[in-house]
């Protein structure tokens, strides 16, 4: 799929987010991944055939030190 010397993930792989970046838009929030997945700095990604991915975080509080 990629010219790359390790190919990256398909789109429809659960890694599809660890693929290169082709294009970056930092200022926009998104980069376009050598799969053609749009990857959102919020984690969000919209995939090639259009479905749209949430990929929601719960945050967690470091331990204290010497805990």
């Amino acid at each position: 799929m990629c010219p790359h010397v390790t190919p990256c993930p398909d789109a429809a792989s659960e890694a599809r987010d660890l693929a290169a970046i082709v294009r970056s838009h930092p200022e926009q929030g998104w980069n376009l991944l050598c799969n053609g997945v749009v990857l959102f700095d919020d984690d969000g990604e919209l995939l090639p055939d259009g479905r749209a991915i949430s990929h929601p975080h719960t945050w967690l509080a470091p331990e204290p030190a010497g805990a």
